[in-house]
């Protein structure tokens, strides 16, 4: 993600989120904070999708993932999503981290698919309306026996 897409990830993000991130908040991530990663899903030279992730040590932690209401079902989601693992195992990531809204049913089937699994609540996590948010962790090594790890693709 670089600026000339903002204003193509600021639409899906106000339609998408009660409280949209500002263009400022993309700008600072983006630019200033060298932890974090933020990629696109282009139609042509339409922005139809975004996510983005902090790695910080060897954790990953997904910080927004949303794709514009046309080209929802699409499986979009699901590809950025694995981008964004596949970037932090490259990245030295062994593990990786989000939260999601109580409410959010699609997004859980969604990323218990692709192997999460819930490890907790976090109690009035949302701002706009005090919602709860369920964190969830998906470990992208699993011992094999012999005291190494083997990449697990949850598939």
């Amino acid at each position: 993600m670089t600026s000339e897409y903002l204003d193509g990830v600021l639409a899906i993000e106000r339609v998408s989120f009660p409280t949209p991130w500002t263009r400022h908040s993309f700008l600072n991530e983006i630019y200033n904070n060298n932890f974090a990663y933020y990629y696109v899903a282009l139609a042509g030279r339409q922005v139809v999708g975004y996510a983005g992730m902090w790695i910080i040590l060897d954790e990953a932690h997904i910080t927004n993932v949303a794709v514009h209401p046309h080209y929802r079902g699409r499986r979009l989601g699901e590809l950025l999503l694995k981008v964004l693992m596949q970037e932090a195992v490259r990245l030295g990531a062994d593990r990786m981290t989000l939260e999601v809204r109580v409410s959010n049913r699609p997004a859980q089937r969604l990323y218990e698919r692709l192997g999460f699994s819930r490890a907790g609540v976090r109690k009035g996590y949302y701002n706009d309306n005090r919602e709860d948010a369920i964190i969830m962790w998906r470990h992208f090594f699993e011992e094999n026996g012999l005291g190494t790890g083997n990449y697990y693709s949850g598939h």
